[in-house]
């Protein structure tokens, strides 16, 4: 499955907002579906980037040596989903933000997951 055709099967996760592919080493965003004036993806793949880097090195300052699967971060009204994946030793990840009302959590990680493992670049 390609960029564009993996973040359209994103969008049809129950509650998607807007969704994005970052290469999370270089901070740039490979592709995005979704979003609009109140959800730049641009600047969420950005600060996303962020989130993950500063994971990675918490991780390593407590010794834990197991990957990340996924982030997830709480709001009042959505839900932020980061899966973290490497591609041809790219370290990548698949951002959703989700409706938080409309939204399931479980098969957001299981669509997530599958996109992922599909994913040709």
């Amino acid at each position: 499955m390609d960029i564009e055709t993996a973040l359209k099967e994103a969008m049809t996760i129950n509650g998607a907002l807007g969704a994005s592919l970052v290469d999370y080493e270089s901070g740039m965003m490979l592709g995005s579906a979704g979003g609009g004036r109140n959800l730049d993806l641009e600047v969420a793949s950005a600060g996303n980037t962020d989130v993950v880097c500063a994971k990675a090195r918490t991780l390593d300052a407590l010794g834990i040596k197991e990957g990340i699967e996924d982030i997830l971060i709480t709001l009042d009204q959505q839900y932020h989903l980061i899966r973290l994946f490497h591609r041809g030793g790219t370290p990548l990840f698949l951002y959703l933000a989700m409706d938080r009302h409309r939204a399931n959590l479980a098969l957001a990680r299981h669509g997530l997951r599958t996109i992922a493992r599909n994913l040709d670049l």
